[in-house]
């Protein structure tokens, strides 16, 4: 009888080891066939690592404009969530840093507050105002000089960026062209007009609610996160002023303007900026990539400068009168010269550029020397990039 205990044991022990004491088995089961246990645990192996592409896709619905290349299970993750967030008893809304939207806004007030009439870099002393004349005057050459119309009016083959008679229209705009191309801003624009029945349906829009909005203007990148900015910035106009309308910004001083817009969540200094500059037709300067960019090529920002820093600094140098035009001509310029688009190498045939190195040379208080080394333009590439994950809609309530 003992012998049988011992042979059962060894068997019970032998069986154990083969199955790494996963899970007990039926006595039954181990006479049939003790190796069928390996293979029963590769499926569940299969099962784990199909979870971490899933973990990596929605992760990667937080960064920016290859979003909408994201595949078909990450799209329904970015489906689900406006109905979570909006759902009865959902948790107050928290950004990915970790702080609240009343923090948010108090941040980007504060900045604005601190920056709003002088640079956070007193010591730096370029572009003087010679400078940003001088770069107006190349790039007008280059492309063409641009002069603010005398009626502004809402484009029709595009969606724009702030260039709308209406201010809550404007707004709208700039956001959809937030983080993406502009074809991609365009393509979104014409889709929400079409779901919604015409341009400016915003009681339509808001009564839709937050699903019907998102997968409207899916193919502009980012359209969850779009979508509850969106309809929130629509809310608090409606019950602040009781009609789905900015349009009395129109009134207020440029400070007042700038405050009330980067209040609202989601819009920061560079959206708020395009809306004064090309709606309201306000002298203000402001920077978006390709700006950001050409100015630290030039010498007019430290290297280390974010956006938002980059747009207080340069609000206060560049002189008023060049602010529209040069802002324009500056991110017509990084889109097609070969030097100063993002990734571009230098070849040392940029007038701009060139320009400014003949300037530095032995020049009294000229711009720094210009960074001629491959490895340097690359470097501003990779820091682009960087920044580029976090900017809009993200970057502008948190990097404020």
């Amino acid at each position: 009888m003992s012998r049988v205990t011992r042979a059962s044991a060894r068997q019970t022990a032998a069986a154990t080891s083969t199955s790494k004491a996963t899970s007990p088995l039926s006595s039954q089961a181990r006479r049939a066939n003790i190796k069928a246990e390996p293979t029963d645990e590769k499926p569940l192996k299969r099962k784990t690592t199909t979870k971490s592409p899933t973990k990596s896709s929605s992760k990667r619905i937080k960064t920016e404009d290859d979003d909408d290349a994201l595949p078909a299970t990450s799209a329904k993750r970015v489906k689900k969530d406006p109905s979570e967030d909006d759902s009865p008893g959902a948790k107050p809304k928290v950004s990915p840093s970790g702080a609240s939207p009343n923090a948010l806004q108090a941040k980007k007030l504060k900045a604005f507050a601190q920056f709003s009439a002088k640079s956070p870099f007193p010591d730096f002393a370029h572009p003087t105002a010679e400078e940003a004349k001088l770069a107006h005057r190349i790039l007008a050459s280059l492309h063409g000089a641009r002069t603010r119309p005398d009626a502004v009016k809402a484009p029709t083959s595009r969606a724009g960026c702030g260039d709308s008679p209406s201010v809550l229209d404007a707004l709208v705009r700039t956001i959809l062209s937030q983080n993406t191309s502009d074809a991609n801003s365009t393509r979104a624009k014409r889709s929400m007009d079409a779901v919604y029945g015409g341009s400016d349906e915003w009681a339509a829009i808001a009564a839709g609610g937050a699903p019907k909005l998102q997968e409207a203007i899916k193919c502009g990148g980012l359209a969850g996160v779009k979508s509850k900015v969106i309809l929130g910035i629509l809310e608090q106009a409606k019950d602040k002023y009781g009609a789905y309308s900015l349009d009395h910004m129109f009134d207020k001083s440029d400070e007042e303007a700038m405050r009330e817009l980067i209040s609202f969540q989601g819009v920061g200094p560079k959206t708020a900026s395009c809306v004064l500059l090309f709606c309201l037709k306000r002298e203000s300067f402001a920077v978006d990539t390709h700006v950001w960019r050409i100015t630290g090529l030039l010498g007019w920002r430290p290297k280390s400068a974010s956006r938002d820093e980059t747009y207080a600094h340069l609000d206060v140098r560049i002189p008023d009168e060049d602010k529209y035009g040069l802002h324009i001509l500056l991110v017509k310029h990084g889109k097609v010269c070969d030097e100063c688009k993002a990734g571009g190498k230098n070849l040392g045939k940029c007038a701009l550029r060139k320009a400014f190195r003949e300037k530095a040379k032995g020049v009294a208080g000229a711009s720094p020397a210009l960074p001629d080394e491959d490895e340097d333009r690359n470097g501003d590439a990779k820091e682009e990039t960087k920044d580029k994950v976090k900017e809009e809609v993200k970057e502008e309530d948190e990097e404020s």
